[in-house]
């Protein structure tokens, strides 16, 4: 039995399922009430709270509950459903009997009604609905009465079916006696079923398929059309209704896999086939009619099919009937019916006159017996004709649509205003010169990119207007291709999306001279539809989520077929109309849009999201009074105290500022924003989310409460008034800083800060997702924007937030660049940047420099205790106030006591659901917000987990996501919305409570665990909107290690996530979850790198090895990857000789060996990929194989095969590393290692000389007197460092008794090399470390052993040479009065070799020598010389190129010069002075000497005038120069903005650097 026939209470799971599907329930919800197991009772008690709770959508629930309440209301039994009456049924079966007529209902008839009934959408089909056509009002004949039974018996068959069909769509008809050419037929959907008489006015409809017949020769086809025509028309004009015949729709009596009404076209070859074969009038109606009848007969109408699946033409052809009262009264209008006879081939006519009429849906001829009464009854039939005429004469004057409320209920979704947060994509065709008058909203909406198709729009349409007020981007279609594969944030950032608005010309442009021009329709659609798709899929699938966004089709001029196809690809991507809206004054316009984009939409669905007729200038009108702010332009303070304009085009073109105007906020309009709106903007903020300029407003308006200011606040605004005011801080670039634990509200002390000066200075926040370089241009911009004198404008306080040291540094050096040939020498700095950064201990940071420095933490000063006790009371007493809503705000009056936030935590997950979708959702955001800075999850992202429906097919969000979670949930979520990507997501509201959350709930599941299972989460992994971000900060978790430098507590060797794991589980365990992500997360190398770390910590080198060498097979030619293999090698060489004894290090010696140069041999490796990458400067290959180098030399030293002297030297192992010797017992033993071994030397050599060179350019301002600092010694001290490891090098080289032996032999050369180099003279920085040595008489001793050494120095190699001579200038430095020193003119004369031969290539030392040695000397140099100037810049030419060359592409951070010697008072070798002797003039810690170099605090220091030499010379155009021995010499200033405008005397301390000479301390001479 079928289950319509059962009662309801009798249902199953089945039944229900059916029943959904019947009523149109989608699928998802359909499968999740199968699954909760609803039956017949279960389905009658079903209410909204239950449905809710499954995740079912409030759209699907109105469906479901309404259909299910009149289910209840009648009686499920087959005897009730027979009398039931669909509404559509009801209402014809009503209009019929005002009009009786005869109807058919013979077999063929009610057939094909079944077929219409199949065919309709689903949701019109009921179980308890019947077959339309059975229960028409039947006339009392013989013929109907004869089929009754069969009426019965097809009923009972119908309602055996059970499952519904798919849908079809159903198609206007063209409006009656029209003959516009825009209209359009969709090919195969389908008309209503064919009809009798209605009201007379109303046309009755009749189909033929004629899609043979349209193939037939001209006079077979115009016969048949006649045929039809003819017959059709006399029932129409003898009943007097209107009607219209179609051909090329499917009639009742075709193929069974055709639907009734289904609208297929045929092939027109000649329209004036059609036309002519209504020739056939005269000659088929009585001459006393045919007058008549062709008045009433109106001529074919063609009505093209379109399709989007075929470029084939097919039409409808339709022919009108109107039997006007005036013309037909009284007339009985018989034919004589034409028949082509192919056996004679002539047409012939019937032999009777025939009445015909309409009969239901047939014209039917009167039978003879009733012809009389049918005459007879022609006079009531003109009777009622007459009176419909009249009738609907006088309903033809419609009033007109309240299209102004449409407009707003589509733009606001029923809102008072605009919502702000909505973008708004245009696409727009060809705009004339007085509809630009009237687009001024579009100023004011926030454009998301427009899709112009009016290719002279840049000269004056649209985009010509648009772009006066807006930054704009323009591209064509094919930009959008994304053809490199770049990831959706990089393609973005490559488009300048969500930054300037994009202006795509969708066919040409032209003022364009490159390659796009405009193209007619076909020539488009080939070559450019195609990249039209590929922008809507992106915009749509990849950037905004649906409902972030509307889109606003603007038809300005008549439509062509591409902006139609834009139609169909965002209907498409957007499933539906639902946010799609067109604006048209012009209904012809719209309706050739409409006509062409029903290929997609139906005509109905369009009409509704459509504005047609309503004049622009009143849509301009309408939808500027729905703005949320007023469109006044905003101000910027100036230097004369007064005001600026700051128009949107400006700001925007700044977009890498967030600008803070001085009349920051008053452009909102306030009586907009109800009380409620304003409480919920007030207590947002209170439960976590970060301060909004928004938030500081209403507090000064006295709508919420004010915004407590900390005492940090206060400390900061007197900092800054000190450096406005004051004379501690000249120069252009000032930075005060704010370091804050993590949710202690730095952030908003900091913008509380800018708020109050927002009148006083030029404010704004920096997006540090910018480049530094863009930052700083627009900084400079921002500064001079509208100020009459650029050199006397107000300072820019520029807050940067959660910064990168490396950015902040390259920011403040691009900074003062920028403003030096402008800066003009003010009391006040041009840029104060105030730095806001998280650190776990801000204490110690502020205790290093408390005079730029504010710490912020948890813990409150009394006063602040009593201002949080005040504001809480107030909340307190509000009306329906909960602490709920103000949490984060609570916690912080308790200092976020761990106690308190612990038991609050309890509570809060007292009786929580641990098995759970919600709690799952709590473990992983806690997860990653307690490790991952601002780490959140994307609203859609949650919203699929849950089981919400998939963010992309809900139609409108008309729910707020958090109030549908828990309660639990709810206080602990906040919702955000993300300022790049604006794309909604949430967080938990404060570290600490994430920290809390997790470790409770890692009682029940370890954090390895939950990790491991938010891996396998694919909803997490493959959701695409914010899925990038997501994916950062899963990456995050699992390989972002702490840094001190990013303000953490530590500098972690692993993420503390995976160090977490090690310490609280085992090491295993964070194995295995870095295996599962780099399998989850594409097997990604710098997981595979992270796992041969891990392994190689925790001695398990063998699978170190194996990870290591995955890493290097993803990405071979990386220098960081390839370093890695080189130190799991390294960790196992040295494993192997702390942990085995003597014994197994003998008998592996080999193995031992051959580990360590693989070791070797991995960092040369990386060595090479370091020097090919531009933007980095990894040295790390060169200090591993130095470090793996020494400690093989080591542990060879130790073999009894190289035993020591009584000397305790190791002179065998020194001939067999130098010469050809092999002693015997390891000759074949060691066979394929001999070669190798003996490249040792020449091996460490090179990475100590590169190490020595690099250390030369950047060498760190460490002093070797701050070894508190217990860090790795190569980066901490690299000078120490290269020192201890030059004498281990070097004493396993040295060997007396070899010297003895050989005498003067190339091997004793380079051991005599190898005691220099023992001694600290082996290279430039050893040397130069002797000056920071804390013993000045054991660096002097040691400076002139060394120098003693060079026996015969004229006939050493070069770097010797260059070593030698920098030895003396070392040595005059510390001990100017040294019997081992020689004289300048000598040194000169040594060093001529580096500029006389031409094709030598010597290293940049030398070339540093030679502007130490001819510099002009006061006591040498008193002749001017030509040539001693052209060594002299020829060097410092050399030293720029190559320093150039070494620098790469880096940060500027980087591209520091590092003076090492300085110019003093003297002349030959005392004058140089040394940067150290400087140094150790200051007093202080290490960060505050830094300071006083930064600062130019040292060139205070009276002393420090004692010593040093002041140089005369000159500016031109922000260049420094200075006179050589004949000519001038360029001079690089230390800091740009020291250079003083236009071209002044000028005198500074000189310096001398690896990038030449370097002014310090510039001053203009008075």
């Amino acid at each position: 039995m079928d289950y319509t026939d059962l009662p309801l209470d009798e249902w199953n799971e089945s039944h229900v399922k059916y029943w959904l599907e019947s009523i149109g329930i989608k699928k998802v919800y359909v499968e999740k009430l199968c699954e909760e197991e609803v039956t017949g009772p279960a389905l009658k008690i079903l209410d909204d709270k239950f449905l809710k709770g499954m995740g079912m959508k409030q759209g699907q629930i109105h469906i479901l509950i309404q259909k299910r309440d009149k289910l209840l209301q009648g009686n499920i039994g087959y005897q009730d459903k027979i009398g039931g009456v669909t509404a559509l049924d009801h209402n014809k079966t009503h209009s019929e009997s005002k009009y009786p007529k005869e109807s058919d209902s013979s077999t063929e008839e009610k057939k094909g009604n079944q077929e219409e009934n199949k065919h309709k959408p689903a949701s019109d089909l009921k179980p308890a609905s019947l077959p339309r056509g059975s229960l028409k009002p039947q006339c009392s004949n013989e013929k109907n009465t004869t089929h009754s039974s069969d009426t019965h018996s097809e009923m009972e068959s119908t309602v055996n079916i059970s499952v519904p069909l798919d849908p079809v769509r159903l198609s206007p008809f063209r409006p009656f006696k029209s003959t516009d050419i825009n209209f359009k037929y969709v090919k195969n959907s389908v008309f209503a079923p064919e009809t009798g008489s209605h009201d007379l006015i109303i046309p009755c409809h009749e189909y033929k398929s004629f899609d043979t017949a349209a193939m037939l020769d001209r006079p077979r086809l115009q016969v048949k059309f006649a045929r039809e025509v003819i017959k059709f028309a006399s029932a129409c004009l003898n009943i007097r209704t209107n009607g219209t015949i179609h051909f090329g729709v499917m009639d009742r009596d075709k193929e069974k896999n055709r639907t009734h009404g289904q609208i297929i076209g045929i092939p027109i070859r000649e329209t004036e086939m059609y036309v002519d074969a209504l020739d056939y009038i005269e000659k088929c109606f009585e001459s006393s009619v045919h007058a008549t009848a062709r008045q009433c007969i109106h001529p074919p109408v063609f009505i093209e099919v379109i399709s989007t699946d075929s470029h084939e033409q097919f039409f409808v052809v339709e022919v009108d009937i109107e039997p006007l009262f005036d013309i037909v009264k009284g007339k009985l209008f018989q034919v004589r019916i034409p028949d082509f006879i192919e056996k004679s081939n002539k047409i012939n006519f019937e032999r009777d006159k025939i009445a015909f009429q309409r009969v239901g849906s047939k014209s039917e001829p009167v039978k003879n017996d009733n012809l009389i009464k049918f005459i007879q009854d022609l006079q009531e039939r003109d009777h009622w004709r007459k009176k419909a005429e009249t009738f609907n004469h006088k309903n033809q004057t419609d009033s007109p649509q309240n299209l102004g409320r449409k407009l707003s209920v589509l733009l606001t979704d029923g809102k008072s205003c605009l919502d702000s947060s909505v973008w708004y994509i245009l696409v727009a065709n060809k705009c004339g010169e007085e509809d630009i008058k009237s687009i001024d909203f579009l100023r004011h909406i926030n454009i998301f990119c427009v899709f112009d198709f009016d290719e002279d729009s840049s000269i004056s349409g649209l985009y010509f207007k648009y772009k006066k007020y807006h930054a704009t981007t323009s591209h064509f279609l094919k930009d959008y291709s994304n053809d490199n594969k770049m990831s959706t944030n990089d393609f973005s950032k490559h488009l300048c999306l969500f930054v300037k608005k994009s202006w795509i010309f969708c066919n040409g442009r032209s003022d364009f001279p490159g390659n796009e021009k405009a193209c007619d329709e076909n020539t488009w659609i080939r070559t450019k539809r195609k990249y039209l798709k590929k922008a809507v899929s992106f915009i749509c699938d990849d950037l905004l989520p649906k409902g972030s966004f509307k889109v606003l089709f603007l038809l300005f001029s008549p439509v062509e077929k591409p902006i139609v196809d834009t139609f169909h690809e965002f209907y498409s991507e957007m499933n539906g109309m639902d946010f799609i809206i067109c604006l048209s004054e012009s209904r012809e316009n719209y309706e050739k849009w409409a006509n062409l984009a029903q290929a997609s939409c139906s005509i109905e669905t369009l009409e509704q999201q459509s504005i047609v007729g309503m004049k622009l200038s009143h849509v301009d009108a309408t939808i500027q009074s729905k703005l949320p702010c007023t469109t006044n332009y905003r101000h910027l303070p100036v230097s004369t105290k007064g005001l600026c304009l700051l128009p949107t085009l400006e700001e925007e073109k700044m977009y890498s500022l967030e600008i803070l105007c001085a009349d920051q906020c008053d452009d909102i309009i306030l009586d907009l924003l109800s009380t409620k709106e304003i409480q919920m903007i007030d207590e947002t903020f209170y439960r976590g989310k970060k301060v909004s300029w928004k938030n500081f407003w209403l507090a000064d308006k006295r709508k919420c409460g004010e915004i407590i200011e900390r005492e940090a606040s206060k400390e900061l605004s007197r900092m800054l008034n000190d450096v406005i005011y004051g004379s501690l801080f000249q120069h252009s670039v000032v930075k005060l800083k704010v370091f804050h634990e993590p949710g202690s509200g730095g952030s908003t002390i900091a913008r509380q800060v800018l708020w109050k000066q927002r009148t006083d200075l030029r404010c704004a926040v920096i997006k540090t997702t910018f480049p530094v370089a863009t930052v700083c241009q627009h900084a400079v911009d921002f500064r001079h924007y509208d100020e009459k004198d650029p050199q006397n404008c107000l300072p820019v306080l520029l807050l940067v937030e959660d910064y990168d040291e490396e950015y902040f540094e390259d920011l403040i050096y691009t900074l003062m660049n920028s403003m030096g040939p402008n800066k003009k020498h003010s009391s006040k700095p041009s840029f104060i940047l105030l730095c806001c950064k998280r650190s776990n201990a801000p204490n110690k940071f502020c205790k290093a420099s408390p005079l730029d420095t504010v710490s912020v933490t948890h813990k409150l000063t009394d006063q602040e205790k009593n201002q949080f006790r005040t504001k809480l009371e107030k909340f307190e007493n509000q009306k329906d106030f909960k602490l709920e809503y103000i949490l984060t705000f609570v916690l912080m009056s308790n200092e976020f006591d761990p106690a308190y936030v612990r038991e609050f935590v309890e509570h809060l997950l007292k009786d929580i659901d641990l098995s759970s979708q919600e709690t799952s959702l709590m473990r992983y955001v806690a997860l990653l917000n307690f490790y991952v800075h601002n780490s959140y999850i994307s609203l859609s992202h949650c919203e699929a987990f849950l089981g919400l429906m998939p963010y992309e097919e809900i139609s409108v969000r008309q729910y707020d996501f958090i109030s549908n979670l828990s309660e639990q949930a709810q206080l602990i979520f906040i919702k955000l919305r993300e300022t790049t990507t604006y794309i909604s997501s949430i967080r938990i509201i404060h570290h600490l409570v994430a920290k809390e959350i997790l470790c409770q709930l890692s009682g029940s599941q370890p954090q390895s665990k939950i990790a491991m299972k938010l891996l396998q989460e694919k909803v997490f992994l493959q959701h695409r909107f914010g899925r990038e971000e997501l994916i950062k900060f899963i990456r995050d978790l699992f390989i972002r290690r702490d840094k001190k430098s990013r303000g953490d507590n530590t500098d972690s060797l692993f993420s503390p996530f995976i160090e977490h794991i090690c310490t609280t589980e085992n090491p295993e365990k964070a194995i295995e979850v870095l295996k599962y992500a780099y399998e989850c997360l594409g097997k990604d190398a710098f997981f595979a790198q992270q796992l041969a770390r891990l392994h190689y910590v925790y001695e398990k080198f063998e699978d170190a090895k194996f990870w290591a060498e995955v890493a290097k097979s993803h990405l071979p030619n990386d220098s960081f990857i390839l370093d890695t293999e080189g130190q799991v090698y390294r960790k196992w060489f040295n494993f192997i000789v702390d942990k085995k004894s003597d014994e197994e290090i003998a008998r592996d010696i080999t193995e031992i060996i051959e580990i360590a140069l693989k070791a070797m041999k991995c960092f040369r490796a990386t060595q090479q990929a370091a020097k090919s990458e531009r933007d980095t400067m990894n040295n790390s290959g060169y200090f591993g194989e130095v470090e793996v180098g020494c400690r093989l030399l080591k542990l060879l030293s130790t073999l009894d095969v190289f035993p020591k002297d009584a000397k305790g030297e190791n002179p065998e192992l020194v001939q067999y590393l130098l010469t050809d010797y092999i002693p015997e017992d390891i000759k074949k033993p060691w066979g394929n290692l001999h070669s190798r071994l003996k490249g040792l030397r020449q091996n460490i050599y090179n990475a100590l000389d590169w190490i020595s060179e690099d250390l030369s350019y950047f060498q760190t301002d460490k002093n070797q007197a701050d070894d508190d600092d217990k860090r790795e010694e190569q980066v901490n001290n690299p000078r120490g460092w290269l020192k201890r490891q030059c004498k281990v090098y070097a004493t396993f080289f040295s060997s007396s008794t070899l010297i003895e032996e050989n005498g003067a032999r190339s091997e004793t050369q380079l051991i005599r090399q190898m005691n220099i180099c023992k001694h600290g003279g082996g290279n430039v920085t050893t040397i130069l470390s002797f000056l920071s040595d804390k013993n000045d008489k054991k660096s002097i001793q040691s400076l002139e052993k060394i120098i003693s050494l060079y026996s015969n120095p004229k006939n050493v190699d070069d770097t010797d040479l260059i070593n030698y001579i920098l030895c003396h200038f070392t040595l005059a430095c510390l001990s100017p009065g040294s019997s081992a020193l020689l004289n300048l003119r000598t040194l000169r004369e040594f060093s001529k070799r580096f500029f006389k031969k031409r094709h030598a290539i010597f290293p940049a030392s030398a070339h540093f020598l030679l502007t130490l040695l001819y510099w002009p000397d006061a006591a040498l140099d008193k002749d001017s010389s030509s040539d001693k100037d052209d060594i002299l810049k020829s060097a410092l030419n050399t030293l720029k190129r190559l320093h150039d060359i070494k620098i790469k592409d880096v940060a500027p951070r980087k591209k520091r010069i590092y003076t090492i010697f300085f110019l003093g008072k003297g002349y030959d070798l005392t004058k140089i002075v040394s940067r150290t002797k400087i140094d150790k003039l200051m007093k202080g810690s290490l960060d505050e000497r830094r300071k006083n170099w930064q600062n130019g605090e040292v060139w205070k220091i009276p002393d420090v005038h004692n010593i040093l030499e002041r140089v005369n010379g000159w500016t031109e155009d922000g260049r420094v120069f200075a006179m050589g021995h004949s000519g001038r010499v360029p001079i690089l200033p230390l800091h740009f903005d020291s250079v003083p405008p236009g071209n002044e005397n000028v005198k500074f301390y000189l310096g001398f650097s690896f990038n030449g000479l370097a002014a310090h301390d510039i001053q203009v001479k008075m």
